[in-house]
């Protein structure tokens, strides 16, 4: 990825993809008021930089809950046994692999990962701890905190609208 320099309509751009990425290059643009070709050249520019990782459908866990009937969240700090780059490297590349875990965190101090996991169900999380953390000996902790409420859940990024000034 090359480095980028933004100016305000880059950032007001990041920041009206961020509140709805579905809009159409034609709002977008007008929202703007830019042409729709620099709206689209500039996206283009973005995207190509790195800083529009991907776009996605939020869903919202207790709808579908609703819907299927079940549905677990869980918030769960792990420590291993050492702190080395070889351990830790491993231990995350596995995790991350695993569909369950949606965010994975290292963290310093106190754990040495935080994960964010979803699970049908408690057999289903039972299932995930059996796979990533009982069976891996470098794992000496594991503590979980299920969710009982999702009180916010904001992956919007905070982007000023003009760019520093320097």
């Amino acid at each position: 990825m090359k480095s980028i320099e933004l100016d305000s309509t880059d950032l007001q751009l990041l920041d009206a993809l961020q509140a709805d990425a579905s809009a159409s290059n034609q709002a977008l643009a007008e929202q703007l008021r830019i042409s729709p070709p620099t709206c689209l050249r500039r996206v283009k520019r973005l995207r190509e930089a790195g800083l529009i990782e991907r776009q996605v459908a939020l869903l919202n866990p207790e709808r579908l809950a609703q819907a299927l009937g079940h549905g677990l969240t869980a918030l769960v700090e792990v420590t291993l046994d050492r702190q080395d780059a070889e351990q830790l490297e491993a231990f995350e590349a596995r995790v991350v692999a695993d569909e369950s875990v949606q965010q994975c965190y290292r963290v310093s101090p106190g754990p040495d990962f935080v994960l964010v996991v979803g699970a049908a169900d408690m057999p289903a999380y039972l299932a995930l701890t059996q796979r990533l953390f009982n069976s891996d000996a470098h794992v000496r902790n594991v503590k979980t905190f299920f969710s009982v409420k999702r009180s916010k859940f904001e992956p919007r990024l905070s982007v000023p609208l003009t760019p520093p000034a320097g």
